[in-house]
């Protein structure tokens, strides 16, 4: 009798253990996981639109930047001074227009026999003439103005300033990148898995993550890659 229980109590262990078996082999296959992800997120360069030497910044790496903080002032007043000729130049030339403009209507309002059709076409030319110019000096003085915009460079994502390669002093070259700010908002994980579990994820599939400090995040699967570089 007491071996018969004993046979029970053995056949009962393999029958659990091969029934928690089954069901890890089949968590296993049906909620894929891997010890293989890489943390990304979006890292935008910042560098100068306009050159000139900065007067200040006034941040440090790794600090936290909302978006429009400062983080670059370039010296202004080369840039304030183009401005202020080119307001400078529109004022000039609108007043040439409204000269011309009534020149030209007072000759198109003369009799025929006083003016020739010559001289009036001329002088409606030269207004036509007048306007262009002044339309170009409104251009001249909107570029002068964005330049001088351009001078005060700003964070334009929330995020960590990193790389930073530039101090009070320095000379900005225009396109150069002289520090970066890492997106808050745009982290993601790269997650590589055999591609015998990938019939098993799902765009839209709830993911959790566990990170190398121990923290646990939530997530979802966003794009399945149709292929990787293979680094073997």
């Amino acid at each position: 009798m007491k071996k018969f229980f004993s046979l029970i109590a053995t056949l009962l262990v393999l029958v659990a253990a091969v029934a928690i078996g089954r069901q890890l082999w089949l968590h296993y296959m049906t909620t894929p996981w891997t010890r293989d992800g890489r943390v990304r997120a979006d890292i935008i360069n910042v560098a100068a639109d306009v050159p000139g030497y900065v007067v200040d910044v006034p941040v440090k790496d790794n600090q936290r930047v909302k978006k429009g903080d400062l983080l670059i002032q370039i010296d202004p007043e080369h840039y304030q001074l183009a401005v202020d000729q080119a307001k400078a130049l529109v004022a000039s030339r609108k007043a040439t227009w409204e000269m011309r403009k009534v020149n030209a209507k007072r000759r198109a309002d003369m009799d025929n026999l006083v003016i020739s059709k010559e001289n009036r076409d001329d002088a409606s030319n030269i207004a036509n003439a007048a306007q262009a110019d002044y339309q170009q000096a409104l251009a001249e003085l909107a570029a002068a103005e964005l330049n001088l915009k351009r001078t005060h460079i700003v964070a334009t994502v929330d995020g960590y300033v990193t790389n930073l390669n530039i101090h009070k002093g320095d000379y900005a070259r225009t396109g150069e990148a002289v520090m970066a700010v890492v997106d808050e908002h745009s982290f993601w994980v790269y997650g590589f898995f055999e591609e015998t579990k990938l019939p098993h994820v799902k765009v839209g599939d709830q993911a959790e993550l566990q990170m190398m400090s121990g923290e646990r995040l939530k997530g979802h699967v966003e794009s399945i890659a149709r292929g990787i570089y293979d680094r073997d």
